[in-house]
Parts: C-alpha cells; structure tokens; sequence
C-alpha cells in the first residue's frame, strides 16, 4: 500500500462541491470525494500554516510545546518513522516556510523538491524578493506555483511508481495572492479587470479605500484560486488512474486552514493586526503592529478532510476529529506501529465503521502566548502579542472562543447556530464555565508551563 498526502493551504471546506457547496467548480475533489471517507467535523489543531504542519508532521498537540519555529531536534517525523521502514518518502512542495530558516519539515523526506515562488507574497509591496524575478516569468498556467508543484509530483511517480511510497504535497495556494489566470476568476466575476487584492488582515470597513465590492473581487479571485488548485489534483487522479495506482494507493486531502472574507462583522482575513494604542487596524507593516483579538471561527477552523482507502466503501463521519488525527491514521493505513508518542487518533477504524464514536471536544488555535511577547503568526516576521492568544473548544453542539481577556469569549450553539450569529455566552455562563474546564485540562495535560496556564484559569464572560 502506497499513500499519497495533499495538503492545499487556506481551502475552505465551504467551498468544495463535496460539503455542499453549488457554485464553485471543485469535480476532481468532488470526485475523490465520491471514491471516500468525508469528514464533517475535522477540526483545525495548531493554527496558522507553521504549527499546523508540525502537527500533521507529528502528530501531536504542538500548540502546547512549540510556536512558529523550526520542528525540535527531538520531534520524530511521519516521513522519518516510514523511511526508516523501508518506503521511499518524497515530498513536492511550494509552502514557502517548510525549509526557510532551517525550518526541518523536509525531515525524514528521501527526496524534498521545493518551488521557491510563493516567497513573493510574503514580503511588503516595497521591498522585491528574488522570487518576484520567477513569478514575473510566468507565461502559461503551467508556470504557476501549485501546477509546478503537482506536476513536480507525477513526474516523481513517472519513475517510482512501482515502488512503496509515501508521496506529501504541499501547495500554498489557494492562499494569497490570488493570482490564478483570469478565465479560473471569471467563472465567478465575468469581466474580471486583473486586479490583485491584498487582505488587510482587519475589518475591512476600517481599511481607507477598501469597499465591499472590492471584497468581493478578492473572493472571486480566491475562488479561482480554488478551482485552478482542483483543476491540478484532477490531473494528479488521472496520473494515478493511467498508472494503475488506484487499487493500492490510499489519498488523502486537506487543509491548515480557512479564510475569512468580511463574515463576523467585516473580518477580511485570518488573524488580525493592531497598531498604535488606540488598538486600531493596520497592516502588518505599519509602526508598532501586532496582533490582535483573533476569534478562531468555523470558517477558519473547520476544514476538509478526505480518504480514500483501497477496497473501502465510499462513505461519510460526522463525528468530530482533528488535524492531529491524519499522521496516525497514515501509519494505520500502511499498517505500521504507532508509537507511544504520537497524541493524536487514527481514522482508520472510523473509515470502516462511520458508527464509532469521535472525540468529545476538539481544540483549535495559536500556540500559548501571553501579552507582550515576540511571536511569529503568519510569516518569518516578530510581532508583539497585544493580547492573549485565543483558542477555540468544539463540542458536538457548541463552539467556545476563548479570550483571556475580560467580556471578549464568545459562545455559540452550532446545532441552532451553525453560522454562529448569535453570541450566547451570556444566556449560558454555566456551558461556557464547563467548556473552558475542557481547555484548562487540555493544557495541563498537554504540560504547557505555567505561565501561560495561569492566566488562562479563569472564564471571565
């Protein structure tokens, strides 16, 4: 048995045709999709793209013991523990951040191929990166960073294909820019102009120059970005059909995850920047900006996750899961020990059996952090922490957003408010008070120090 991973950054799991969703063209996910497991309720673990692929590399809750840093020379790799046992591990990636830095995500890879485009996005408008030479030479669809990535991929199998491999792609998109070729944008904006449109990272009423109209243009660009991303797994499936592959292959795909596009209030963005005193909005390269109160809602934590195994019927799991979860279930499915150290749960017995119950609560967010320290949430850059991070609890029926801060959690029955609308933290004190024990014990059993326990013993509606 081979497994072939695809991870795709920021994808919303709104957005696939497969969890419902009728306007946005996604037929070779919706298509794998059909052949597999669909996970409802997969929940993001550590947030954003750093700490979520520590805990997809590891399988472990690295919110409590790590931030926005190269993986520990101690932390033990899916991709070292299948190498060690005798498969062939390769991964295609364009996440900028997997080897920048001696970050150690290429770890236990037998071979790492990495397109270096996607740096671009990740420096102001004012300063040019070297990477902004590459993207600049892109003519066709082809030259773009997720093709580039995909095709990186079936070339690999091209040669490799008869042997047991574990194949991890990565592609940064359909994370910002959204800068698919015009036709994907204008399936959802005809008479699309071209204009590329930066997320402030804010509200985006509070941004001069920035109109809901404008809002919508980057949605329809994000979109594109997501159909141009299933446009290349759907060349990936039929690489994997025409080989022959289809029979011992177990793929998975999913995300780190979403984005939001003026829900909640306005928020344009997946975290949000302050500046100055007055704790206004800014962009992340003004004076004194920092971060700010992120509420992890359902768009951003709630992502997409499906498996396909070999020989298993199609079928779907609506009991609650994390991103924890995908590392052991990989080893399950190539029927390898899992070792003692992994925390997280493998799948596989769920995808047999959809009537086994999931987790009780999952937890999704920053890595702890308190007021005033250096931290690193969305690039390489320090900013300082202008508040506690916030975490967010999921139950079967409720969400809690966490806030150390006074009156700023937020509660929402997801069974009546699955858009979570109405904030009722104050009409059930009591659920919330019950919730925030189930965080209080995440973090003393996950031995996060006590520093960043302390303030957080307390729900302060």
């Amino acid at each position: 048995m081979n497994v072939i991973w695809i991870v795709a950054d920021t994808f919303r799991w709104d957005h696939l045709g497969a969890y419902g969703n009728k306007t946005i063209h996604t037929p070779a996910l919706d298509s794998l999709a059909a052949r597999a497991t669909r996970f409802d309720r997969h929940y993001a673990a550590a947030f954003p793209t750093v700490p979520a692929r520590a805990d997809h590399h590891t399988g472990r809750w690295t919110m409590s013991f790590m931030g926005w840093e190269p993986l520990p020379p101690d932390a033990v790799t899916l991709a070292q523990l299948l190498a060690q046992n005798g498969f062939v591990t390769v991964a295609a990636v364009d996440t900028p951040f997997d080897i920048r830095e001696e970050m150690n995500f290429d770890r236990g890879f037998q071979a790492f191929f990495f397109n270096p485009s996607q740096d671009a996005s990740l420096v102001s408008n004012k300063i040019k990166h070297e990477s902004w030479d590459i993207r600049a030479s892109w003519r066709h669809e082809s030259d773009r960073a997720a093709p580039q990535t995909f095709d990186s991929a079936m070339r690999w199998l091209e040669r490799h294909y008869k042997e047991d491999f574990f194949l991890y792609i990565d592609t940064w998109d359909p994370h910002e820019p959204w800068d698919a070729p015009s036709y994907y944008t204008e399936l959802y904006l005809p008479g699309y102009d071209g204009e590329i449109i930066d997320p402030p990272y804010a509200r985006w009423q509070e941004v001069p120059g920035l109109t809901l109209e404008k809002v919508k243009k980057a949605h329809a660009t994000y979109c594109g970005e997501v159909t141009m991303v299933d446009t290349w797994v759907g060349y990936l499936l039929r690489c994997i059909e025409n080989m022959g592959l289809m029979d011992k292959t177990a793929i998975i795909f999913t995300t780190d995850h979403g984005f939001l596009f003026g829900e909640h209030g306005g928020h344009f963005g997946k975290s949000s920047y302050e500046s100055g005193t007055d704790g206004t909005s800014s962009g992340p390269f003004a004076p004194d900006a920092g971060w700010g109160h992120d509420p992890l809602y359902e768009e951003i934590i709630h992502i997409p996750l499906l498996v396909y195994v070999p020989g298993v019927e199609a079928g779907v799991y609506n009991k609650l899961t994390s991103a924890v979860d995908v590392m052991p279930t990989v080893l399950d499915i190539l029927g390898q020990d899992i070792p003692e150290f992994v925390e997280g749960e493998s799948l596989l017995s769920k995808i047999h059996d959809a009537s086994l119950p999931g987790r009780e609560f999952v937890i999704s967010g920053k890595p702890f952090n308190n007021p005033g320290e250096p931290v690193k949430y969305v690039d390489n850059i320090l900013r300082r922490a202008k508040v506690h991070a916030v975490s967010t609890l999921t139950t079967p029926d409720w969400s809690l957003l966490y806030a150390v801060e006074q009156g700023k959690s937020e509660l929402y029955n997801l069974a009546s408010d699955p858009g979570q609308e109405t904030n009722v933290i104050l009409d059930h004190q009591d659920v919330a008070r019950d919730l925030h024990q189930y965080i209080v014990k995440f973090m003393r059993d996950t031995n996060v120090p006590s520093r960043l326990l302390e303030p957080r013993l307390k729900l302060k509606p």
